[in-house]
């Protein structure tokens, strides 16, 4: 199973130079979980950005997938890591949701690169090619 950071998302809608890297997990939508942090920041950037219509849109191809609500466990679990990671809130909301549900997270956010279950690509690798 994998999860894809709002990072990973906003990427792979915006054919960016990364898109690549998270089309594999993206595209095999049976194994993505997506939680509802992610549908949150995904819709408030491209509505910023863009416009509704393209905010749902996005909202639409994230939910083809496993939507995942932050539970109290979850919740609690988010704290923990959030704190042991030094972590901001909504990585470790999507990192708790990646270990309860035994996923691998794929993102391009350096606030991950070197915890465990994670796929991480540098943004600025992909600038530089």
């Amino acid at each position: 199973m994998n999860i894809v950071d709002s990072c990973g998302w906003l990427e792979y809608l915006a054919d960016g130079s990364n898109a690549d890297f998270f089309a594999p997990a993206i595209e095999d939508i049976r194994t993505v979980i997506v939680p509802t942090i992610c549908m949150c920041e995904v819709f408030k950037r491209i509505l910023h950005q863009r416009d509704e219509d393209s905010a749902l849109q996005a909202v639409a191809l994230m939910n083809q997938g496993t939507v995942v609500d932050l539970t109290t466990t979850i919740a609690l679990r988010a704290a923990k890591l959030g704190v042991a990671y030094k972590i901001p809130l909504a990585d470790s909301v999507i990192l708790a949701t990646a270990q309860f549900h035994d996923c691998l997270v794929w993102t391009q956010d350096a606030d991950f690169k070197n915890l465990p279950n994670v796929r991480y690509v540098s943004k600025s690798a992909a600038k530089k090619k």
